[in-house]
């Protein structure tokens, strides 16, 4: 399932914001921010039909990108910025600062891969992508102990005749997915206007970042940078003998499936149907056969039947009664819901509808009370880091209109978070 192919550097520089457009600036990281300070970058991949040769790409097309983008940058500086963590974090809360002159790595590359084959929905070793996505620069460390750290880094990658793919490397502490679209939204809109704002007025939403909107009734900033310094992030496994597959659910049978579990919960749970969405449904399914799959490799005795299995999702509070921030705000604004379920439950005859149940149950949750727990978070995370625990993260969310990216050649072919491999 692998596919050798080779992949040649054309360009390697630095975009940033039009000179003189933008003043030195620094914002506070919020709450929301803290938890994905430790975090391994996040990695957003599109691919594109382009049916040209690189010269002509070189010619016609990098130009535009690379104008558009430095335009981009004039309202979304924080990704052209750098994280700071001071030389005590304990004392002095990390932020984000964007220096005149600061910009982002930007890589072109051709590569010889099988275009059909990185778009298809078919088993592919997940290493094929991995050539596509460019690595953050590394940090540097100040005279006086400040570390400086690059928070986003950009890839082109023209593959001659069939197709072309845009990957972002961003750290997650600058921002969440809806960020992230809302920013490859305004430079795929630019770039197909051939970087003429004229007709874009007044139909480009531009990102909000004033910080201090942001409310912390229960103090969770300072919990969370107290807990984050005990943190490493998750535990990695290696790429070895590891595939990338999509499978494609029709309308028809989510419709069918939400219908079954409704009725099952309907006469099971005393309180009632939970929220069954197509995402509630989706979630369940791959959930119980995850948890399937591993019982061939260990049998529900050994592995223990009572222990807990856990899936990890974001919700958007942007629009919650507690914070009621404006869509477009940049930055993180997630509250992450873990529901857990019994191995033995999960595997059972009823599992998907456990698993349903469960995943209700935290939307429900959350639409009450959307920070419901907000306290134990980190540690919590810190838990579900531990090697042996069955955790399924759950990245991305189809009302981030991620298919809606048209830089001019149309909407893209597959677009993909590389970071989940």
């Amino acid at each position: 399932m692998s596919h050798h192919s080779t992949v040649k550097i054309l360009d390697l520089c630095q975009v940033g914001p039009p000179p003189a457009s933008l003043p030195s600036t620094t914002l506070p990281l919020t709450f929301f921010d803290l938890p994905w300070l430790h975090c391994r970058p996040a990695k957003r991949i599109f691919f594109y039909h382009f049916p040209h040769p690189t010269h002509h790409f070189l010619q016609t097309t990098l130009p535009i990108l690379k104008h558009s983008l430095s335009l981009t940058f004039q309202h979304f500086f924080p990704f052209a910025g750098n994280l700071i963590i001071p030389p005590q974090p304990h004392h002095h809360v990390p932020y984000i600062r964007y220096l005149p002159g600061d910009s982002v790595s930007f890589t072109v590359a051709e590569s010889t891969a099988d275009f059909n084959l990185l778009i298809s929905d078919s088993p592919q070793d997940v290493r094929n992508w991995h050539p596509l996505v460019p690595t953050l620069p590394s940090p540097r460390t100040d005279d006086d102990g400040t570390r400086v750290i690059p928070l986003m880094a950009i890839q082109v990658t023209i593959l001659p005749c069939y197709g072309l793919s845009i990957c972002a490397t961003f750290s997650h502490v600058a921002a969440d997915g809806k960020s992230l679209h809302h920013f490859m939204k305004y430079w795929a809109s630019v770039s197909k206007a051939n970087g003429d704002l004229t007709p874009l007025e007044g139909t480009l939403s531009l990102p909000f970042h004033d910080r201090d909107r942001v409310k912390d009734p229960k103090g969770l900033k300072l919990v969370y940078l107290r807990e984050s310094m005990k943190f490493e992030g998750f535990v990695r496994d290696v790429y070895t003998n590891k595939v990338r597959a999509t499978f494609v659910l029709s309308h028809e049978r989510v419709e069918k499936v939400k219908k079954w579990i409704s009725l099952k919960c309907a006469s099971s749970y005393a309180s009632g149907t939970p929220h069954v969405s197509t995402f509630v449904v989706t979630c369940s399914l791959v959930w119980v056969c995850m948890i399937k799959s591993e019982q061939r490799n260990v049998n529900c005795v050994a592995k223990g039947c009572d222990e807990l299995c856990y899936m990890v999702f974001v919700a958007d509070c942007r629009d919650s009664p507690e914070f009621a921030l404006p869509s477009t705000y940049f930055g993180n604004c997630l509250a992450s819901l873990i529901p857990a379920v019994k191995r033995g439950e999960i595997v059972g005859e009823n599992g998907i509808v456990v698993a349903a149940n469960a995943i209700g149950r935290k939307i429900r949750d959350f639409k009450s009370d959307a920070m419901g727990g907000a306290e134990t978070l980190m540690s919590d995370f810190r838990e579900l880091g531990k090697p042996g625990k069955s955790v399924l993260v759950v990245a991305g969310s189809p009302k981030l209109g991620v298919y809606e990216t048209d830089f001019g050649w149309g909407n893209p072919k597959k677009s993909e978070a590389v970071h989940l491999d």
